[in-house]
């Protein structure tokens, strides 16, 4: 392909996608206006109007944010792209390391990633110390969201640093196949993660505490014994030195599981709640849901890695996107930076996926607790992280991981019926 078609396909696809999300986003932001002022009649016992109303507030505030973060990234991809933004991070990085070396490779990457850090910060800021604050989430201190900057570019550092320099290397040295061993060096890198965050890397931002209250540990051993779930320890993480939001998560694989509440959700949920959300994530364990995710995600990676490598053949794909000196460095930066926008429209197929797993795991969750203590436990969720009762329903199946609130409640109603 020339380089006008490169740059072409890249326009439309860039100018496509942000059409699409602006429209659906904007969909959401007048549906929820629209149902500001009525509660649904299924929660209308359970939630105030008030508490309705923050929701919306919520919703529509954040989805405002988006739009903007949104077109703050197109922008920032298109001059790095065909304004030449990644040519002179390379003119940058060859003034300390010679061209098409791996230390000049390593070196831009570091650069591009750097760049994007900056371009990130605003919103994080803003996110953290405005909106969330603005909603009554935000428990945050400066000098946590700055201890948080440190330890994460330290990592970045530690970790990505020399991940990078093996990518590179293995681009170089292993042949026209090189993507089958990236591809392979990708999905190990990926589950060693999952086997050592929770031991060494979460604990570096959160305090994990074995859970002490005697009653509700007995009952979450007891539905543990009931599901034939085994996992290394139950523990309390304390989620509110960040933000008021609640939640409970499953880490780790094989004995290295570990069953985690955030201290926010102990302290809203009943006993018989909290046992209720944990069966949902049992649901999950029993349903093999991360495993299906990692099947499908294993070949499409693959295709993924072996789509750039015939990418990198194509002196055209630099030229067309602002790249006068190809490189493996570069060519693996252009790949990644543009191929949200190629993939965009995969986004409703895995949402729609994500959302039968949730609802498999309800289903698990009421054969093994009381389908009604799941129901108060997730209204009391909704309520207190001000999720919105009213999705717009194009937008929400496009983009939603989880089921609309009012189809959820309803299934898990019919249940008890």
């Amino acid at each position: 392909m020339s380089p006008a078609l490169f740059a072409s396909a890249f326009l439309i696809a860039l100018t496509a996608t942000l059409g699409l999300r602006s429209l659906l986003m904007r969909r959401q932001i007048r549906h929820v206006r629209a149902c500001r002022d009525t509660v649904p009649t299924a929660f209308s016992d359970v939630i105030g109007l008030q508490a309705h109303q923050r929701a919306a507030d919520y919703t529509v505030a954040r989805m405002h944010l988006g739009l903007i973060d949104m077109a703050v990234g197109a922008a920032f991809v298109l001059l790095l792209t065909l304004g030449g933004g990644l040519q002179w991070l390379s003119g940058l990085a060859a003034a300390a390391f010679d061209s098409g070396t791996l230390l000049h490779g390593v070196a831009l990457l570091a650069l591009l990633g750097a760049a994007g850090w900056a371009i990130d910060l605003p919103f994080g800021l803003y996110r953290t110390f405005s909106l969330e604050k603005r909603f009554g989430f935000n428990r945050m201190t400066p000098a946590l969201f700055v201890s948080d900057l440190v330890k994460q570019s330290l990592l970045a550092a530690i970790i990505g640093l020399p991940l990078l320099a093996g990518v590179l290397w293995l681009m170089e040295a292993m042949g026209e196949y090189w993507w089958l061993w990236v591809w392979a060096a990708w999905l190990t890198f990926n589950l060693l993660v999952m086997l050592i965050w929770p031991t060494f890397i979460a604990p570096l931002f959160n305090t994990f505490s074995p859970l002490q209250d005697v009653a509700l540990k007995s009952r979450v051993e007891a539905l543990l014994q009931r599901c034939g779930f085994r996992a290394k320890g139950l523990f309390v993480m304390d989620g509110s030195r960040r933000s008021a939001h609640g939640n409970a998560y499953f880490t780790g694989f094989g004995a290295a599981k570990r069953i985690v509440f955030f201290d926010t959700l102990l302290d809203t949920l009943a006993p018989a709640e909290v046992e209720a959300v944990l069966a949902h994530e049992l649901g999950h364990f029993h349903h093999k849901h991360i495993i299906k995710r990692l099947a499908v995600l294993a070949p499409v990676s693959l295709l993924m890695f072996a789509v750039l490598g015939g990418l990198l053949q194509q002196p055209g794909f630099f030229a067309g996107l602002g790249v006068d000196t190809p490189g493996t460095a570069a060519g693996l930066a252009l790949f990644f930076l543009i191929l949200p926008y190629f993939t965009f429209l995969l986004t409703p197929l895995f949402s729609h996926w994500s959302r039968r797993h949730e609802f498999e795991a309800d289903a698990y969750a009421a054969k093994h607790t009381r389908a009604d203590d799941l129901v108060g436990a997730l209204v009391k969720l909704y309520r207190d992280n001000a999720s919105t009762l009213t999705p717009d329903p194009v937008y929400s199946s496009f983009f939603d991981s989880h089921p609309p609130a009012a189809l959820r409640i309803a299934r898990l109603q019919a249940v008890t019926t």
